[in-house]
């Protein structure tokens, strides 16, 4: 299984160009099966302290993970998405339909 974790977008203050809020999700795919997780993590204005103009993916995903949003929890819920996927516990349908 692969995860990706990526910024989707950033709410920044235009006056000063600090980071208000980071947009995030999580993907993982496995074969033909995949899960995603969408979120967002704010801060107070004035935190994190470094510029709009000078940020990377890598150092606002480092920011998200330190606010608070667990990581390996995040990834255990997509890993036991796909589980189900792969072994569903329940299904729908009606038994005159079936093929």
């Amino acid at each position: 299984m692969t995860i990706t974790w990526t910024i989707s977008t950033l709410d920044r203050n235009t006056a000063n160009g600090f980071v208000t809020t980071a947009h995030w999700r999580a993907t993982a795919v496995d074969g033909d099966y995949s899960a995603s997780i969408y979120s967002t993590c704010g801060w107070a204005e004035g935190t994190p302290t470094i510029p709009y103009a000078d940020l990377t993916q890598e150092t606002v995903l480092n920011w998200v993970w330190a606010n608070g949003v667990d990581k390996q929890a995040t990834e255990d819920a997509l890993a036991a998405n796909i589980a189900l996927q792969k072994n569903p516990v329940t299904a729908q349908g009606t038994p005159w339909s079936q093929a």
